[in-house]
C-alpha cells in the first residue's frame, strides 16, 4: 500500500489539511503532499514537533538543482 493512501486512510483530516497547504502554496514553490501532510501534521498535533527536530522542515522556495551531468 502506498504511503500517500495509508495515511489518507488512516488520517482523513490532517490529509484534508495537507490539501489546502498544497492548494496555497505559490505555483513558482509547488509543495509535496509529503511535506505538506508534515507540516499539517505539526500544525495540528505540537506534540509531534519531534518531526521538526529531525529535520523534516517544510519548504519555502524550491532549491536550484546543483548536479550537474557529467
Amino acid at each position: 500500500m502506498r504511503l500517500t493512501l495509508l495515511r489518507v486512510l488512516l488520517d482523513p483530516l490532517t490529509s484534508w489539511r495537507a490539501l489546502r497547504l498544497r492548494h496555497k502554496a505559490p505555483a513558482s514553490a509547488p509543495v509535496s503532499f509529503d511535506a505538506a501532510w508534515r507540516q499539517a501534521r505539526v500544525l495540528s498535533a505540537p506534540d509531534e514537533m519531534v518531526f521538526r527536530l529531525h529535520g523534516h522542515h517544510f519548504p519555502t522556495a524550491r532549491e536550484p538543482d546543483t548536479h550537474t551531468p557529467s
